[in-house]
């Protein structure tokens, strides 16, 4: 396999470590960002630097909010100065929120949307015009079963940011193929368990209206959904396996990677909702004549 420079955001747990550990391990030269490695997150690039030693493996943690544009550019910066380029660039970064929508003021929708696609956004102003220069490279969008499958409530605004996100990488998909740039879109269903989404989610901050659903028709929904929610889960489900299918789709040779991976341990339908909407949106490009979008151009072509 040919060693890749990777930048992964949102590496500091759950599938952004796993995808970081993977991918150094078979080879390629890992810069996993985060927020504070120098305050809450020096634990976790301590452990990566530790990895790295023992392991003889190739794994940098990188400092970079992807809420600052500044923060941003300068992590690219840093990226660049050490690695001269970078062939990969991963959008892992998330957060999610859990409770009634209506509960959620409309500055925690604009914070959750800051850093699940106004996120993506700032990453890609300062990456894309080195791949663009270069003519190649892959963007790799972690995104989400939701957006196609069965959803419950109580996850609206999240499952409302992955959308965002989702639709902004097939934009992107196809403003990107001239440029001989890939773009694969990895999609993850429920993992209740081996990540920190659900133990880190973010709560309602309008506690009034949470208290007016739990006394009406909604009492104890709240448990009940994570309940429901997590009963679809296989024990055995493995969120490792996300890691594995981004380590596969990187080693693929150009032209070969698959525009989605789905990783559904419960089965939510997500698969066949985009082959659906994936279609749909392809065809309408054959019909304007606008088909040769759909899968990027070789940089010999060029």
């Amino acid at each position: 396999m040919t060693n890749q420079t990777v930048l992964i955001t949102g590496a500091s747990s759950g599938f952004g470590q796993m995808i970081a550990e993977q991918l150094a391990r078979v080879g390629h030269t890992v810069h996993a960002s985060m927020r504070d490695i120098a305050g809450r997150n020096a634990e976790r690039a301590e452990a990566y630097a530790d990895l790295s030693d023992r392991e003889g493996i190739d794994l940098r943690a990188v400092e970079m909010d992807v809420r600052s544009q500044d923060s941003v550019d300068a992590a690219v910066r840093t990226v660049l100065d050490t690695s001269a380029h970078i062939d990969v660039v991963i959008h892992n970064a998330g957060h999610m929120v859990y409770g009634p929508a209506e509960a959620f003021t409309p500055e925690q929708l604009g914070a959750l949307y800051d850093v699940n696609v106004l996120g993506t956004q700032r990453v890609n102003r300062a990456v894309l015009p080195h791949l663009r220069a270069r003519r190649a490279g892959l963007v790799v969008w972690v995104s989400s079963s939701s957006c196609a499958g069965g959803t419950p409530p109580y996850l609206a605004p999240y499952f409302a940011a992955k959308n965002g996100m989702d639709a902004l990488a097939l934009g992107y998909a196809r403003e990107l193929a001239l440029w001989g740039i890939e773009t694969s879109i990895i999609v993850p269903g429920a993992f209740t368990t081996g990540t920190n989404h659900f133990a880190h989610a973010g709560a309602p901050a309008d506690q009034e209206v949470v208290d007016a659903y739990e006394a009406g028709p909604y009492q104890g929904f709240g448990p009940r959904v994570q309940e429901a929610f997590s009963s679809i889960v296989p024990p055995d489900a493995d969120p490792a396996a996300v890691a594995r299918a981004v380590v596969d789709v990187v080693a693929a040779p150009f032209g070969t990677r698959p525009f989605r991976v789905h990783i559904d341990p419960s089965g939510d339908g997500a698969d066949v909702g985009f082959a659906v909407l994936d279609r749909l949106k392809a065809e309408m490009l054959h019909r304007v004549g606008l088909s040769e979008l759909l899968r990027p151009t070789p940089q010999s072509a060029n």
